[in-house]
This record gives C-alpha cells, sequence and structure tokens, in this order.
C-alpha cells in the first residue's frame, strides 16, 4: 500500500470523467498509445473504398477529356480551321431525316418506273379500239390516228391522235383514251345530217351547225336547203338550222324544203305541199308548239310568224 508523498504536496486525483459519462475512449489516441500512426484509409470499408475510387477515375478520365478536346481546339484555331461544334440530333429530326430518305427512295422507284414505261415496250400499244362508227369505217380513224403498232402508250398523245381523226369530214368530235396495258380507245361522234343542197358534183349534206361534210345520196326524211350561201358563217343558214331543230320529230319528218332567203323570210314547205310561214327566229320554242297543233287542222297555208295569232288558210 502506498503512501502519501513525502514532499507533503496533495496528491493527484484520478481522472474520472470517461468513466462517469460513459464515453468510449479516443480510437487515435488509442492507435497512438499502441503505438503506431495508422493512415485514415484503413478506417473505410471495402464499399466506401471502391467507390471513392470510381469517382477519382472518372474525375481523371473527364479531366483528361477536357484536356484534349481543349488541345484539339486550340490547334483548330491556330490553324485557321472552324470550331467544330457539337449537335444533337432531337428525334424530330431522326423522324424528319428518315421522312426525306424514303420520299426520295419513292420517287426514284417512281421516275425509274415511269421511265422504263416510256422507252420500253413493256405497255405498248397493240390495238386500237373504235366505237361510234356509223358511215366512217375503222381503217379510216385508225390510219387517221397515224399511231405505230409497238409505240409505248406514255408516248402517245391523245390530244395530236383526236386532231388527225377529226380531221375526217364525217366526224363531229374524237375522245381519245388509253387503256393499260396495250390498247388505244377512240371514241368518235359522227356528224348528223339536218339539210341537203343540190350542187353540180351532187347533193352535199350538212350538219346542225352548218358544216359542209359529205356528198352522198340524200337520206330519207331530210329536207333540202334553200339558201344563196350555205354554210357556218352564213346567218340564213344557221337561221334555218335552228328552226330545223327546234320542230318537234313528228313535225320535223314532214318537212321536204325550207326555204331561207333571209334571216327574217323563213319558210317551210312539207312533202305534201303544205305551207308554213314561219318569219324570223325570234320565240322559235314557241312557234315549234304552235304549228304541231296547227297541222291537226285542214289547210293549205300555216302562219305562225305571230305566235300570239297563228292562223290557218
Amino acid at each position: 500500500m502506498t503512501g502519501p508523498p513525502q514532499d507533503g504536496t496533495e496528491p493527484a486525483e484520478p481522472d474520472l470523467e470517461g468513466d462517469l459519462e460513459g464515453g468510449d475512449p479516443d480510437p487515435a489516441a488509442t492507435d497512438q498509445q499502441a503505438g503506431g500512426d495508422q493512415p485514415a484509409e484503413d478506417l473505410e470499408g471495402p464499399r466506401r473504398r471502391a467507390r471513392r475510387e470510381r469517382e477519382e477515375r472518372r474525375a481523371a478520365q473527364a479531366r483528361a477529356t477536357a484536356i484534349e478536346e481543349a488541345r484539339r481546339e486550340a490547334k483548330r484555331r491556330a490553324m485557321g480551321r472552324p470550331v467544330q461544334e457539337q449537335k444533337t440530333l432531337g428525334r424530330g429530326a431522326v423522324r424528319g431525316l428518315k421522312l426525306i430518305m424514303w420520299t426520295t427512295v419513292i420517287a426514284v422507284l417512281v421516275v425509274s418506273l415511269g421511265l422504263v414505261l416510256y422507252f420500253t415496250p413493256v405497255m405498248s400499244t397493240r390495238s386500237i379500239v373504235v366505237t361510234g362508227l356509223g358511215a366512217v369505217t375503222q381503217e379510216e380513224v385508225v390510219e387517221a390516228a397515224g399511231v405505230a403498232s409497238g409505240t409505248p402508250l406514255l408516248q402517245v398523245d391523245t390530244d395530236v391522235v383526236a386532231e388527225r381523226v377529226a380531221g375526217i369530214r364525217r366526224v363531229a368530235s374524237v375522245r381519245v383514251q388509253r387503256q393499260y396495258p396495250s390498247t388505244l380507245r377512240v371514241t368518235v361522234v359522227e356528224r348528223i345530217p339536218i339539210v341537203v343542197k343540190d350542187y353540180p358534183d351532187g347533193v352535199h349534206l350538212f350538219d346542225r351547225d352548218g358544216v359542209d361534210f359529205a356528198t352522198a345520196p340524200p337520206p330519207p326524211g331530210v329536207p333540202y336547203l334553200d339558201t344563196d350561201n350555205p354554210g357556218p358563217d352564213d346567218p340564213a343558214t344557221q337561221a334555218a338550222l335552228q328552226v330545223m331543230t327546234s320542230l318537234r320529230p313528228e313535225v320535223a319528218s314532214q318537212v321536204g324544203r325550207v326555204s331561207a332567203p333571209s334571216v327574217a323570210a323563213i319558210t317551210l314547205t312539207l312533202i305534201d305541199g303544205r305551207v308554213v310561214v314561219w318569219g324570223t327566229t325570234d320565240r322559235t320554242e314557241e312557234k315549234a308548239l304552235k304549228l304541231a297543233a296547227l297541222l291537226t287542222q285542214p289547210g293549205q297555208t300555216y302562219d305562225v310568224s305571230s305566235p300570239d295569232l297563228p292562223t290557218v288558210k
């Protein structure tokens, strides 16, 4: 048992703070007391150490990349080249590029197909079908069309072919159509004679427009025309034709001759010798209706020049 110090000083009190507070001793102090200094890394767990090392590697790689980009940019600037800017394409831009690409591909395919059809006999003219024929023969139409067999349909100018066929005097109108793969259809509307006129070379047929389209025997039921200068530009001819086309079929079939010395003095002579005084072309439709009723009455002269007061003599 140890006694108080002999020099007369008070004995040191023991440090009981750590024991009274229940605290743990300082690890660093403990380590130092244990006899050596240890690095802080030894206090990290394996997971924290691995995460710290990954972050350090990423930071080092980012610094290296930034340094390399800065070096390249400085080099481009020193050589006078424009600095390239990185651009990121969005979804809309990618979609637009795809649309442009597919549109280009489709356009190339369409053009290629058109060139094949235009320059090769894949779809060529092998037959010409003509409809609407009467007095005109198919041989006349085919010859006038002038389309050689084997000509690609796309090379056939339908308007030009129609003009050629329309050059036939008896043809009033023409329609030309392509029918793939190898047919050209020509639809013809022939002229119909409304009146005829005697000439030294024979009887000439005139259609509703006053066109002299044929020299042939007069068809049954078509009246003769008495005018000085018949033709599409003659006012008297046009007046006579207007009257004839306004008549009802049963009345028109009875007319044997229509005389038009002027536009104001039109006269119809029926096959049985009766005479119709028509006058001018005013109120033509009304006159035609009155004449159909008047012809049911006996008489020799039927005057409808004034449709309000038609007379029979």
